[in-house]
């Protein structure tokens, strides 16, 4: 079993902001985006939402058993960034830095550009445990700041750090990249999003990687140019 190369046991409230510790500072984001996003929920009327709507979204079928692949997301985040916390520092920073810029972001379109999809079933044609969980999932979510997707753009933020990381098994590479691209896909078939909203979050990810870390893009390629 690996040793975690931060001994958590000995963080108080009296030296998170240390070396050792401050990284997890960056979980502060999640507090201020939920607060914010049960905020725009509820003052901003549906009446002033932006519909969003593609033409991949009449082809895309809906299909309910996406919704396993859609709800394994809070596993997918937990997990993911448990394993950096515990063993790979320089990921967890690199994927919290992403998804604060990407909560700063979104919450600040939701504002100003607030938006709403109408792609959801009437009905489901089928009693299942699948149409059971997306009936709990529309009861809690309304329709409404939907673009970009977050749920995509999160799920994007992670796999990049992973992808990044060093001393990662090729299986498991495949595993999180493969498990990640069916969380994606799976918003569309379960009628979470539009299609526009995965484009928005992938447009959203690429610009954050830009600006947060093209840097050290630019020193990777001078590294490898002085190499051959």
């Amino acid at each position: 079993m690996k040793k975690p190369v931060v001994d958590y046991r000995k963080l108080r409230l009296s030296n998170i902001t240390s070396r050792e510790y401050r990284h997890l500072l960056l979980l502060i984001g999640w507090i201020a985006y939920f607060i914010m996003y049960f905020v725009t929920e509820r003052i901003i009327p549906e009446s002033r939402c932006h519909v969003i709507h593609s033409v991949v979204d009449d082809i895309i079928p809906f299909n309910e058993y996406f919704v396993l692949f859609y709800a394994s997301w809070y596993f997918y985040m937990v997990w993911s960034l448990l394993e950096f916390l515990f063993y790979d520092i320089k990921s967890f920073v690199k994927a919290q830095k992403l998804i604060v810029g990407m909560q700063i972001i979104a919450i600040v379109t939701y504002i100003v550009w607030p938006s709403v999809q109408y792609l959801r079933p009437d009905h489901f044609e089928h009693a299942n445990l699948c149409t059971w969980i997306l009936g709990i999932i529309y009861s809690m979510d309304t329709p409404t700041g939907v673009c970009p997707s977050l749920h995509v753009g999160y799920t994007i933020a992670v796999l990049s750090a992973w992808l990044t990381a060093k001393d990662i098994k090729l299986s498991k590479r495949i595993f999180v990249t493969v498990w990640a691209l069916l969380i994606c896909i799976s918003v569309c078939f379960v009628k979470q999003h539009s299609f526009t909203d995965v484009l928005a979050a992938l447009v959203l990810f690429v610009f954050l990687k830009l600006i947060l870390f093209g840097r050290d893009f630019k020193i990777g390629q001078a590294q490898i140019r002085r190499q051959t």
